[in-house]
């Protein structure tokens, strides 16, 4: 049993309205792919953001080793996740996997909670956005509310979204390339030069003993936030050069990579401050009220003043381009859901560029509603709406993991796929073990996570089972309210 996005565009659009739901095919391959993705990882971001409170709040000098033993369960979670993308082949990744196995229902729970994950996660961006923004701006004398800062990047946001994907493609290589850059060139000259104080020691930050050390549940939860985006590979598969291949590789690509760059990076942060030296350090950043100064006062002390005034400025375009990737795949979410009949069929349509316009709408609305109250209310963009919303979207990306993990189970042996046990069962079964003991890790620390109190953790928590039973409730009553032709199509 093989889904195709042409299959279901034909059947929900119906020959009259071609090509008036259709993305543009075969117009992004593996490396476009793969900027969308390193875009939402928004690599700068996460050494610059994660670093400090990484080595700080959890295992020290053995963060870097989090970053690994992280990637390792998300590459065998990405087995199945692969094995799927072989077999169903539309934009709608977790909704459409979790549909495949389980049924719509089920589905359109797992959609919510994808949709749930991706619109907190863009908004958690907004606001640290907007502060960074506002704050180099007031470095050079200029005062600008950061929620100003915000409106006007939805709207542009909201413009480069509704044009052709190979456009946002090249942005985000740009953007990304810059910041890649200037972190492998602080890496590797701490690397030829033998590191700091205390030289370069592999075992201080990748034995068993170090990444045990301290807290390593907090720095796990880190290593997770810095991952996430990477399934989004599947998203874009209606519109991939060779979408069973693309997809596939771009997917083992990104964790690959992902884990080995944030890995090498904050083990050469660990060895510039020296590994007896590096959890004072963090915390000293901390409380100094800017934990930037974690990262931007090596850059600063090894290539001089420029570096840090050109690592501010790709902080900025760090979160831009994280913004715009997790923009452009919310829209597919968002077309593939009315493609199937769970929302309204205007919400499918395309632009002359075959790019999803109305969901790009109504995604910078959603944007919208989600930063307002922070605006309104006065609270701090990165203590409060960074911080909540970045917590609450790991829960539910987690979750969604292991339903997606369940779902590559369920789907194959409905099917009855002879072989492949590795891909179809045991490597499934495995993440779903493995991804329920990093849910418990993330569960267990929300607090310290969010910065938050108790209440607050529980209230942000309660969120995700509420939207996945929304998601449900809402395909019942479209189904209910659906003729009887449509319900067995």
């Amino acid at each position: 049993m093989s889904i195709s996005s042409s299959e279901t565009q034909t059947a929900e659009a119906g020959p009259s309205k071609e090509h008036t739901t259709a993305l543009r095919a075969g117009s992004v391959g593996v490396m476009g792919i793969l900027f969308f993705v390193l875009s939402a990882q928004a690599p700068l971001t996460g050494i610059v953001g994660a670093s400090p409170l990484a080595a700080a709040l959890g295992n020290g000098p053995g963060a870097p080793g989090a970053y690994l033993v992280v990637g390792i369960v998300i590459v065998i979670f990405a087995v199945g996740f692969v094995a799927m993308s072989r077999k169903i082949q539309t934009n709608g990744a977790f909704y459409a996997y979790v549909t495949a196995a389980f049924g719509r229902k089920v589905g359109a729970g797992a959609a919510w909670l994808a949709l749930l994950a991706y619109s907190t996660v863009q908004a958690a961006m907004y606001g640290l956005y907007g502060a960074a923004f506002s704050g180099l701006l007031a470095s050079a004398g200029v005062t600008v509310p950061w929620w100003l800062l915000a409106v006007v990047t939805m709207a542009g946001v909201q413009v480069l979204g509704s044009l052709n994907i190979e456009l946002g493609a090249r942005v985000l290589a740009l953007l990304v390339g810059l910041e890649v850059a200037i972190l492998l060139m602080f890496g590797f000259t701490v690397l030829l030069r033998g590191g700091g104080p205390e030289g370069i020691n592999i075992a201080a930050s990748f034995s068993p003993e170090a990444i045990g050390s301290g807290a390593p549940g907090v720095a796990i939860m880190f290593a997770v936030a810095s991952m996430f985006g990477f399934e989004s590979t599947a998203i874009y598969s209606a519109e991939a050069k060779d979408a069973q291949r693309t997809v596939a590789r771009a997917t083992y690509l990104s964790v690959v990579v992902i884990a080995v760059f944030f890995s090498f990076i904050s083990w050469m942060l660990v060895s510039y401050y020296g590994p007896s030296r590096v959890i004072d350090a963090a915390g000293a950043a901390l409380e100094s009220g800017d934990s930037t100064s974690f990262v931007l006062t090596p850059m600063v002390e090894l290539f001089g003043p420029w570096a840090g005034i050109t690592t501010g400025i790709l902080l900025v375009t760090s979160l831009l381009a994280g913004i715009i990737a997790f923009h452009n795949g919310i829209n597919r979410y968002l077309h593939s859901l009315a493609l199937r009949g769970s929302m309204p069929a205007v919400v499918a349509r395309t632009n002359r560029h075959r790019a999803p316009a109305v969901a790009a709408r109504i995604q910078t609305v959603i944007a919208v509603v989600l930063v307002a109250p922070f605006a309104l209310l006065g609270l701090d963009p990165v203590l409060t709406l960074f911080s909540w919303f970045s917590g609450l979207a790991v829960a539910a990306l987690l979750v969604l993991y292991m339903l997606s993990s369940f779902a590559v189970v369920g789907y194959f042996r409905r099917e009855r796929v002879a072989g492949q046990y590795w891909q179809t069962l045991i490597a499934p079964v495995l993440a779903s073990a493995l991804l329920a003991w990093v849910l418990y890790l993330v569960v267990s620390n929300f607090t310290a996570l969010i910065g938050g109190s108790a209440e607050t953790a529980v209230g942000l928590l309660i969120a995700v089972p509420i939207m996945f039973t929304a998601g449900v409730l809402v395909e019942v009553g479209v189904e209910r309210r659906a003729t009887p032709s449509r319900t067995a199509g």
